[in-house]
């Protein structure tokens, strides 16, 4: 399974990006998908994820702020970040489990700067 992260950006207090990971390669199905970051410093952390079932789970910072979606048919999923702060400067993961595996994308940076 390859993962595939897009979306990443510069931009201003209060703006907006969205963040796509396609999935790739033999996928029976999926199970979660998901987005970590990780600030200079500082651990990775969930982001939000979003199970199979299509129930969604978000960090309490970004809850009302960031929305995560799936497109099934493409095996992608979708976060899309609105009113962005400074402090959401960061490098952003993409996390899928399929079949019971966890796989990484490679991290897209969002830096969020006036």
């Amino acid at each position: 399974v390859q993962l595939q992260a897009s979306g990443g950006g510069l931009v201003q207090p209060g703006g907006s990006l969205r963040l796509s990971c396609a999935a790739s390669g033999s996928i029976f199905s999926i199970d979660r998908m998901g987005w970590y970051r990780q600030a200079p410093g500082n651990q990775r952390q969930l982001v939000a994820d979003i199970t199979s079932e299509g129930t969604t789970n978000y960090e309490e910072s970004v809850n009302g702020r960031f929305t995560i979606s799936k497109d099934n048919a493409k095996n992608t999923a979708y976060l899309q970040m609105d009113s962005l702060r400074p402090e959401d400067t960061a490098v952003y993961y993409c996390r899928v489990i399929a079949s019971f595996k966890t796989y990484w994308g490679q991290g897209t940076q969002v830096t969020v700067s006036s």
